[in-house]
């Protein structure tokens, strides 16, 4: 599935530029920001790759990938200065990342052979541990482990449709454009209508 290269390649600068927000919210330095901004950007491919036990990690056999994360750290040093309010830019990058990270993630382990439940639960993991690494780095509880907005659902849901299509023999494009429209759709119609699943607590 070479489409998903230059795929992923895309979600790695949003998800960069993502990172890059979330430290500059916490007020860190730019060694800070750039360490967030790796995090999340290879955090979910990283733990994909260990998954399906391709070598080397994608971001080890792209050298340069690493490089665009510190551009764009040190681009947002003299450019974060300039920006107002940061919480309001972050649903986004945010989503649209975990789109992208969630479809390749998805497809990988599709040509990898796995069963289409396997393929849906990596497209999750690969799409929202770069983000949960990122909240924790930032001492914030990941929006995945706790009573939010739908997240990690709209990856699931985006990625079922995108398998489906796939098997439905449809061309890849059209089953990436509306998987990736699913997820990202879904994601800002949660966080707008707040839908969310019901807190499991202990009785009183």
């Amino acid at each position: 599935m070479p489409y998903l290269v230059p795929i992923e390649y895309v979600a790695v600068v949003v998800s960069a530029i993502y990172g890059v927000l979330l430290a500059a919210r916490q007020g860190m330095d730019v060694v800070g920001v750039f360490a967030v901004a790796f995090a999340v950007a290879f955090g979910g491919g990283t733990l994909r790759d260990l998954f399906l036990d391709r070598t080397p990690l994608f971001w080890i056999g792209n050298a340069h990938y690493p490089m665009i994360v510190l551009g764009i750290a040190i681009v947002a040093g003299f450019v974060m200065k300039h920006i107002g309010r940061i919480k309001p830019l972050l649903l986004f990058p945010d989503a649209v990342g975990m789109a992208l990270f969630g479809l390749t993630g998805t497809g990988y382990a599709m040509e990898a052979g796995t069963g289409p439940f396997l393929a849906a639960l990596l497209g999750v993991i690969t799409g929202t541990f770069g983000g949960v690494l990122g909240d924790v780095i930032c001492n914030e509880v990941p929006s995945l482990f706790k009573p939010s907005p739908l997240y990690a659902t709209c990856v699931f849901a985006g990625a079922w449709v995108y398998i489906g299509m796939i098997q439905l023999e449809l061309s890849d494009e059209v089953a990436l454009a509306t998987g990736g429209a699913v997820i990202i759709l879904f994601r800002l119609a949660a966080v707008k209508w707040n839908w969310s699943f019901p807190a499991i607590r202990e009785p009183r």
